[in-house]
């Protein structure tokens, strides 16, 4: 079976896609994973990676739109600005995306929830898509306003409209949406390879939180928030490790005495020692906290961080706070509450019992749905 994966550029899109990716692969089925600009890291994860859209960078296009404007829409918890944006995206990389489902010829197209070039790929080749959803922005509508912002290019590429919807593998907790859609399935974090840091090998000899603005966020906005956080934590009796996504760490020193930064730690590696994390209220990094089961502090900035956000909140696996009132008393509440920790461990427990991607690919390539 050949499995095409497409996702638009940008880190925190891509990656949640590399676990199935991988189910597939371990098979012994055929995989391509079809992406640009920051995305082509995934190349790392040893999978083989087309560039659909050569010298695309979505930090560079999202700094040439009204972020203010988004900003304000984010807070609404209303997402046309972002589907918008997305729109202007999935058009600069349709027709990469097309040529390369036409050479290549795959069985089933998966996509994460904002490459709506999946559905218009799987339509021009005739095969099924499949959607992987791992925020809390509901699938099914984001879908459809996609379709609508989009039905101009179906026909500008001469392609049919889809003729069933995409089947979606639903990430977020049962529990923590109001429906489920399609197949539920297990997150499986993936934070890129590293060399272990000696140091995450030994306890903490006190708490240690975990604190990162994703990927985006730093070439958009800056430091600026990291900064504030550090001085908010300056004088607290426990350990802060800032991962920086990439930035440098000359870039947020000097650091307090409680502080410790890193460009690149995988997520997944960092948080199973921490007692926290502080946080923008990204997909990928709001699902990581929640497998691993730690108590949350989300400062959400835009897109689909605020709904996020309140998801976390609403579950009781965490904060959400508006970054300008963040204080150094927000987090003992984050460190002390019990019921923070309770319900990030029952979660944890509950995802961990969902099906695996290994049981998603096969499923999938028996084309059970």
């Amino acid at each position: 079976m050949r499995v095409l994966f497409l996702s638009t550029a940008g880190i925190g899109q891509v990656f949640p896609l590399v676990p199935l990716t991988w189910a597939f692969r371990a098979a012994g089925h055929d995989v391509l994973v079809g992406t640009c600009g920051e995305s082509l890291v995934t190349a790392q994860a040893g999978l083989l990676v087309a560039d659909i859209a050569p010298g695309f960078r979505m930090a560079e296009f999202v700094r040439s739109t009204p972020i203010e404007v988004g900003r304000e829409a984010a807070r609404r918890r209303d997402m046309s600005f972002d589907i918008g944006l997305f729109a202007g995206v999935n058009r600069r990389l349709a027709e990469g995306a097309l040529k390369l489902g036409r050479a290549w010829r795959p069985d089933l197209v998966v996509h994460e929830e904002m490459a709506a070039i999946g559905p218009l790929v799987a339509a021009a080749v005739d095969v099924p898509a499949v959607q992987v959803s791992v925020t809390f922005v509901p699938a099914g509508p984001l879908r459809r306003d996609f379709t609508r912002q989009l039905a101009d290019l179906y026909a500008e590429l001469d392609v049919p409209p889809a003729r069933t919807p995409p089947l979606t593998l639903t990430l977020t907790p049962p529990s923590m949406v109001e429906q489920i859609e399609g197949w539920p399935m297990r997150f499986v974090p993936y934070g890129g390879g590293a060399v272990q840091l000696p140091w995450l090998r030994e306890p903490p000899s006190r708490p240690r939180v975990a604190v990162t603005i994703g990927t985006v966020t730093p070439i958009v906005e800056g430091l600026g928030i990291i900064r504030q956080i550090l001085t908010a934590v300056a004088d607290l009796d426990a350990e802060f490790v800032v991962a920086l996504g990439g930035a440098a760490v000359e870039d947020v020193q000097p650091l307090p005495d409680n502080a410790r930064a890193a460009s690149w730690i995988p997520l997944d590696e960092l948080l199973p020692s921490c007692a926290a994390i502080i946080h923008h209220g990204g997909g990928g990094t709001t699902m990581t906290a929640l497998a691993a089961g730690v108590p949350q502090l989300v400062l959400p900035n835009f897109a689909d961080r605020f709904i996020n956000a309140d998801a976390v909140s609403r579950r009781g696996v965490g904060i959400a706070a508006d970054r300008r009132d963040l204080t150094a008393d927000t987090i003992p509440q984050l460190l002390g509450d019990s019921g923070l920790r309770s319900s990030a461990a029952s979660v944890a427990a509950e995802i961990g019992a969902l099906p695996g991607p290994a049981d998603m690919a096969l499923r999938l390539a028996r084309h059970e749905w």
